[in-house]
Parts: C-alpha cells; structure tokens; sequence
C-alpha cells in the first residue's frame, strides 16, 4: 500500500511541476513551525530543515531536480527583488557603514582570504584534484558569483553550486554558537560576518538578528563577492599550482 502511495505521488508530482511550488513553500512553513517550537534552535534551522525535507521527498519519489525546479522556479525568481529590497535596511544604517568602513575594510579583506583559501588547502591535504580545488575557492560568495569565479578558474560549477549552499546552511547554523564563544555581542558584527560567510543564508540569519544586522550582512555579501571575484583567478591557481 505504501509502495503504491509512493507511485502515485511520484507520478502526480512529475505530471504537475507547480506542485513543487506549493511542496516548497509548505516544507517551509512546516520548518518554520518547528524551528519556533524549538526556542529558535541553531540546529532546528527551517532552512536546514527545509533542504533536508525536500532532498528526501525528491529521492523518495524519484524525481530530477530539473523537474522540481521547473515548479519551483519561481521562488529563485523571487531572490532578485528579495536582494534588491536589501537596501532599505542598509539606507537606514548608512551612517553607522560610513562610520565603520575602515574595521569594514580590514574584516573584508582578512574574512575574504580566510573563507576561500583554507577550504584549498584542506582539499590539498585531502588528495583532491586541481578542479575540485579551484571548485571550492568560492564556496562563502553568493551563488551566481560563485559560478563565475569558478568558471574562470576552471573548477566545476556543480561542486560550486553544492559547497556554497552547504556553507550558508552552516554558517546561518554554527554563527549564533561562534558569536557566543567569541564573545561577539554587537549586531553589526555579528551581519557582516554572517554576509560575508554565509551570503544569503547567513542574511536569512542576520534578518533574524535585528536591521542592522541585515544591513551589514547585505554589506557583508555584497563587498566579498566583489572582492574574492577580484584577487581568486590571480591568486587561487598560483596556490593550486603550487599545491599540486
């Protein structure tokens, strides 16, 4: 009975992509249900939760992504007018950005080498080849960035597209435990860590947080992106190079 509830949701799920649409958004008000039952438990993250769910019904039904996404698409729509509504917060805090872009600017130049080029190296010291390699210097930028900076530094933009959503579940998951350890009380801290670490996952996070948090978070993400997109194709292949 449980073989043939499977089959007929596999076959309901592939003739209807926009059932994935609504699959999604419930998956994801369900995580969020639990992760407000769980005292906003880091490890209790909807977006964790989320992923999970939905990597388990797509395998359970045996469905491509490819046809999930055609359903689901409209939600990565959604992603630019998301970013571009970023901006209210960081208008409302524009004045404390100005007043901190020199701890800005050492924290971006310092947190973009630290989250690309240790992930090298401990690729190196695992046995991975030079495109796998280069695949992981972009694992802490927004995704489309991401992409283009592998493409340029010939790594595969498949093991990009997995790394990076990978850290921002762990970053937006580990950041408030790190914070505590750390010792790091102020908000606007606390977002430009999360932006540049985690893009925009750890802005999902950082929203959480307060407005400035998300403000610095979008600041975070944005600055990293360019800058890593900037030093990575002259200074990751001379690394790998050297590694191999």
């Amino acid at each position: 009975m449980l073989y043939d509830a499977v089959l007929g949701l596999r076959a309901y799920l592939a003739a209807s992509p926009l059932a994935w649409l609504f699959a999604t958004v419930a998956v994801y008000l369900i995580a969020r249900w639990v992760y407000q039952r769980s005292g906003e438990h880091a490890l209790a993250s909807p977006v964790l939760i989320a992923i999970v769910a939905l990597s388990v019904l797509l395998w359970v039904t045996d469905v491509e992504y490819r046809s999930y996404f055609q359903g689901a698409q409209f939600i990565h729509f959604l992603l630019g007018p998301v970013t571009v509504l970023l901006a209210v917060p960081l208008y409302k805090s524009l004045g404390l950005i100005r007043r901190s872009a020199v701890p800005i600017a050492a924290a971006l130049i310092v947190g973009s080498v630290v989250a690309s080029l240790p992930a090298v190296l401990v690729a190196s010291w695992l046995g991975a080849s030079d495109p796998v390699m280069r695949s992981l210097a972009a694992k802490s930028i927004t995704t489309p960035i991401a992409i283009g900076v592998t493409e340029t530094l010939g790594g595969l933009t498949s093991i990009t597209a997995v790394v990076v959503v990978f850290a921002g579940v762990l970053g937006g998951v580990m950041g408030g435990a790190v914070f505590t350890l750390c010792r790091v009380r102020q908000s606007s801290a606390q977002g430009f860590a999360l932006g540049l670490t985690a893009h925009g996952i750890g802005i999902g996070r950082a929203v959480q947080i307060d407005t400035t948090a998300a403000a610095f978070a979008g600041v975070g993400m944005s600055l990293n992106g360019l800058v890593t997109a900037i030093w990575a194709p002259s200074v990751v292949p001379l690394l790998v190079q050297a590694l191999s």
